[in-house]
């Protein structure tokens, strides 16, 4: 059985390390850019999808993908808006406490998806403003994608 707690544990540290300072959208068109160029290398086809205050600031979609992507993302950003968190950190919680959204939240699964590849934009001091998104593979490819490009993007 997986260890839940440990992986939750992870999930909030990697929240806390991956903060910005600043958000633009140069910011946004380096980060879509660079999931882009790591998905093509691993031979993985994704939607890529990063908002600000409800701003669009980068939208992609690659060869094998569909509109069910896009649909995918706007339900994990939902779960991400509402709860500030990674979505695949409720999914997780979920699974951990054996229940559903429905259950545990009392909100709809057709509007909310509690599966990894949407993670919140967090600038320090403020808070989270934001989410980048990923949709097009397994949950836990999807969300290790986004942090593997984030602290590269937040290292240098």
């Amino acid at each position: 059985m997986p260890d839940y707690d440990k992986m939750l544990k992870e999930f909030k540290k990697q929240e806390e390390i991956l903060q910005f300072t600043k958000f633009t959208s140069e910011t946004a068109l380096e980060i879509g850019m660079k999931l882009i160029e790591k998905a093509k290398n691993k031979n993985i086809p994704i939607t890529v999808d990063i908002v600000k205050n409800g701003h669009q600031l980068f939208h992609y979609s690659s060869e094998g993908t569909s509109p069910d992507n896009d649909q995918w993302i706007i339900r994990k950003n939902k779960v991400v808006n509402r709860f500030h968190t990674s979505s695949l950190y409720i999914g997780t919680k979920l699974k951990m406490e054996e229940k559903t959204l429905e259950e545990k939240y009392h909100i709809s699964s057709k509007e909310y998806l509690p599966y990894g590849g949407a993670f919140p934009l967090i600038i320090k001091n403020v808070g989270v403003v934001g989410t980048i998104s990923v949709s097009g593979s397994r949950q836990i490819i999807e969300h290790n994608l986004i942090v593997e490009v984030l602290t590269e993007i937040l290292s240098n």
